[in-house]
């Protein structure tokens, strides 16, 4: 999918990687991103991190362009879409750039196209995620969605052999973890004795469960700070800037914003939130996530789906991703999908940071032409 939470792939190397390791998992990452969006094509399966619907035709005479009013805003003023663009645009070419990093550690990327075919089917697929993972191409290893009750047995399917804890200490872990609970997993866990792995994955599993809890509901237990490397991380105050600085998440639905950046506080009315984690592999090593989904009408022909990165057990720091899919003005037919994904990560800071950049926004527009191509022919095809 598009939820170009941009990819850190498994022979990453904490703070000291080298150039040729942090590109190949950027891009591996987008390119598992791209795909998660082609999957809505192929079958139900969701797992666009995030889209948004917007229609509604304008009120009295033929439109001016085939644009909705408030999805061309967006384009024009948001998210820097030229004359040109637009133009190319609407006669179906694919148009895509990257965007200006609001931090140094950031890379966002958007693209656009036309296609005649049904946003109704995009919205029905993104709804079954867990499907729609599993269907994507390369499948997801594990995917669950959490319950309303955030019941410990929504963690069931996800297994941690992979990680290896055994040496984890504040500064050098095999996941990403605060402090405190990397000095807990040392404590809790005695290596000697015949079941350590089961009760390291007990407490992994525990930890991120009332994670999501403190996440949905404000109660204590949140993982704010990543102290597995050098550097530390703070997920969500680098989450929350990259929502401050996405203005076109309340042009497209006021009070959107404030939901995603706490969604417990800030309550949207008619949002339909859910969260799922979900296990991949980019490279060599498996990388666990658990995203957080938005979805609310905002208009009788608008969907709004906004996704937002709560966990990553390696590689992002932060991400957000939002898909539109907006009724072409002058074809109740067709629609225009749009991609827009911003993803931080601490491997874009450094001595090699303009090169690593260079390279992953090349292959991230690459990646993400071919992904909205594909997807315009497998829907139109479908249509005929």
């Amino acid at each position: 999918m598009v939820h170009v939470r941009l990819p850190f792939n498994l022979i990453w190397k904490k703070d000291n990687s080298s150039p040729h390791i942090v590109t190949s998992a950027l891009c591996h990452h987008c390119k598992m991103v791209l795909v998660r969006l082609n999957a809505l094509l192929i079958g139900a399966t969701p797992a666009i991190l995030t889209f948004a619907v917007v229609a509604t035709l304008g009120a009295g005479g033929p439109p001016s362009s085939d644009f909705q009013p408030a999805f061309d805003s967006v384009l024009s003023h948001n998210l820097g879409f030229s004359a040109a663009d637009l133009a190319d645009l609407e006669r179906g070419k694919v148009v895509k750039h990257v965007l200006p990093p609001a931090a140094a550690e950031e890379v966002g990327v958007v693209g656009a196209v036309r296609i005649r075919g049904s946003r109704d089917d995009l919205i029905a697929a993104y709804r079954d995620i867990v499907t729609f993972r599993k269907s994507a191409r390369p499948p997801v290893l594990a995917i669950g969605r959490f319950s309303e009750g955030l019941d410990p047995s929504d963690l069931d399917a996800l297994t941690t052999d992979d990680f290896d804890l055994r040496g984890c200490k504040v500064g050098d872990c095999d996941i990403r973890l605060p402090a405190a609970d990397i000095a807990r997993v040392g404590a809790s866990v005695d290596w000697r004795r015949s079941g350590a792995d089961a009760r390291a994955s007990a407490f992994f599993k525990q930890l991120l469960l009332t994670h999501v809890r403190s996440y949905v509901t404000g109660e204590p237990g949140r993982i704010t700070e990543y102290d597995d490397g050098r550097t530390p991380i703070l997920p969500a105050v680098a989450g929350d800037d990259l929502i401050r600085s996405a203005p076109y998440l309340d042009a497209l639905k006021p009070g959107l914003a404030a939901h995603v950046q706490c969604m417990w506080s800030n309550p949207l009315d008619g949002a339909d939130d859910f969260l799922y984690w979900s296990k991949e592999q980019f490279g060599f090593t498996p990388f666990v996530s658990v995203t957080h989904v938005t979805i609310v009408q905002a208009g009788p022909h608008q969907t709004v789906a906004a996704n937002r990165d709560v966990y990553s057990s390696r590689y992002i720091d932060a991400a957000l991703s939002m898909i539109v899919a907006s009724d072409a003005a002058g074809d109740p037919a067709s629609f225009y999908l749009l991609y827009v994904n911003r993803t931080r990560a601490n491997v874009l800071r450094g001595s090699m940071a303009a090169l690593i950049r260079r390279i992953i926004e090349h292959k991230a527009k690459g990646i993400l032409e071919g992904s909205l191509r594909d997807i315009k022919i497998r829907l139109e095809t479908a249509h005929r």
